[in-house]
Order: C-alpha cells, then sequence, then structure tokens
C-alpha cells in the first residue's frame, strides 16, 4: 500500500530540517521525498507572503501530492482584552485564512486564547461569537477554509477538548485541531495517556460532530513536558512519556480520517514524523492482514 492510500496522512509542522534548500515549495517537495504526505506550515510570527508565492506554494503541492495545512500566528485570542488587542487578534487569524486558501490550504489551525480568569462559560460565549463572526467575514469573501483552534496544554488556557468540539459544533466552517500531547500535559498529573482515555476522547468527537467528525480530522502528536500547571515543552518521542502506539492504534481502532502533524523538537522533527508513520502503517498493515485471513478463513467454512 502506498503512503498517500493509507487513512492517515503525516508530515511535519514547519519545514523538514532536512529539507536541501529553503522556502516552502522545497519543503513539500522534500516532505514527499522522505515519503510522507503533509505539511502544516508554520506562519507562527506572522504572515508575510506574497500572493505569488502563494501560488507558487499551491503549485508544488498538488504537483506532489501533498496536503497542506496552516499554523496561524501564536499571537491569536478570541478572548483578547482591549478593542485594540482584538483587532490585532482578528487581522492575523483573517491573514492566515486568506493566503493559506491561496496556498491551496483548506486546515487553518490556531491557539483560541486565555480565560483572563474569566468564568469558562462567558470566554466560550465570547469566543464563539467572535468565530461566527470572522466566519462569516470569509465566506463573504469566498475563502473556502476550516478554522481549527487546537487543544491546549495548559489548564489557564481557553482549549480544552470540550470547548475546541463545542465550538465546532456551534459555528460553521470551525472544525477541531486536537492537540494529543496538550491534552496529556492540561491534566498536569500524567493522566490522559492510556488507550481507554484516548478512546474516550473519540467518543467525545463522535457524539458531538457526528461520524463525519471522526472522517476529516486533524491533530498534533509529539512528546511533552509538563508539571501540574500543564505543558512546558514538546519533547522527542524517546524522552516522553506519551504513550502513542496507544493513541494510534485507538485512532485505527476509530476509524479516523484525516491528517496528522507532528511537531517535535530539532533535530528529532522528521525521526519521530516518520517513526509515528510507521507504527501506524504496521498497525494497519497488522489489521488488514487479519481482516483478510479471517475472510479467507469464512469463505471456506
Amino acid at each position: 500500500m502506498s503512503v498517500s492510500t493509507y487513512p492517515l496522512r503525516f508530515g511535519t509542522v514547519g519545514a523538514p530540517q532536512s529539507a536541501p534548500a529553503s522556502g516552502t515549495p522545497a519543503a513539500i517537495e522534500h516532505i514527499k521525498l522522505l515519503g510522507m504526505h503533509h505539511l502544516e506550515i508554520a506562519w507562527v510570527q506572522s504572515v508575510r507572503v506574497s500572493d505569488d508565492m502563494c501560488a507558487q506554494i499551491k503549485a508544488a503541492a498538488q504537483k506532489h501530492g501533498v496536503s497542506l495545512s496552516i499554523h496561524a500566528p501564536y499571537y491569536i485570542n478570541l478572548n483578547s482584552q482591549t478593542d485594540e488587542l482584538m483587532r490585532k487578534s482578528d487581522e492575523r487569524l483573517l491573514a492566515a485564512a486568506r493566503k493559506g486558501f491561496l496556498a491551496g490550504a483548506r486546515d487553518i489551525v490556531f491557539h483560541p486564547g486565555s480565560y483572563h480568569n474569566q468564568p469558562p462559560q462567558q470566554v466560550y460565549a465570547r469566543a464563539r461569537d467572535k468565530l461566527l463572526e470572522i466566519t462569516g467575514i470569509l465566506r463573504g469573501e469566498g475563502v473556502d477554509v476550516l478554522l481549527r483552534p487546537e487543544t491546549m496544554g495548559k489548564s489557564a488556557m481557553f482549549g480544552s477538548l470540550e470547548e475546541v468540539l463545542h465550538l465546532s459544533r456551534d459555528v460553521h466552517g470551525v472544525a477541531p485541531c486536537i492537540d494529543w500531547a496538550h491534552l496529556h500535559a492540561r491534566r498536569g498529573d500524567g493522566s490522559f495517556n492510556s488507550y481507554d482515555e484516548f478512546a474516550a476522547a473519540l467518543e467525545q468527537v463522535k457524539a458531538i460532530l457526528g461520524e463525519s467528525g471522526l472522517k476529516t480530522l486533524h491533530f498534533h502528536m509529539s512528546g511533552i513536558a509538563y508539571t501540574a500547571k500543564g505543558e512546558k515543552a514538546h519533547l522527542p518521542l524517546n524522552e516522553a512519556d506519551l504513550r502513542y502506539r496507544e493513541l494510534l492504534q485507538a485512532l485505527l481502532d476509530y476509524g479516523v480520517e484525516g491528517t496528522a502533524a507532528v511537531e517535535a523538537p530539532l533535530p528529532f522533527h522528521v525521526a519521530d514524523a516518520l517513526t509515528l508513520q510507521a507504527t501506524y502503517q504496521r498497525l494497519w498493515d497488522t489489521r488488514q492482514g487479519t481482516d483478510s485471513a479471517t475472510e479467507s478463513e469464512n469463505a471456506e467454512e
């Protein structure tokens, strides 16, 4: 089976460090040479890309069969506390969506913001209303993208799994970005790190978004360091406690389809992405072999 025919497409967040040339088109070509089929373009500081470069990125992705997502700037907060900060936050998210669409990406990942010591229900309502406003602007412009709020790794940050899933249910044009390492770190106690917990999260996706939620999933994977307050830093898999094989098995068992973007720190970036992809594909191939053998036995009876 070729990589592109697996239900999940793997890639890196940001250009692979082993790419022989700079620039996103070169990163896309290198992703394909590595045997992967997705790239999350990291516009995490600002969106400074010309329309011409967007066209080049789109052409490269189409040529090499690589799907694209965008990680929007970090400085987005759906709960900004002043009009000026909110205006700048809106501009950053809109710019990532507009340029991402021109570049051929449909998934626009962003960090949704902070509670600022306000009640979660109040922050949720404000975030929902802001996303209704922004998705309306984008639809009016013909910008066909999905805004994907990311689950966050600290309990002080807006972005629990439930909040992200409910935003995706309540706002047309919004879908989740599940960062599995963030959910593990958010608890701060080492939990959310077993097959049963991963499966329960996927049950939530199905309950709130339906079967289609499992078939169009975009998520992040990596190791992570954390304290009782949550996320400290991303880690390579071989230094982390994330039970990624159990997570991949749950994704397989629930028939999840979509894209997996790996954001391990350098120099483990590519190695961890390839490890996760290879582990998933081995689990998939084993499942297919077992299913084929069962079908053959049933046919003989």
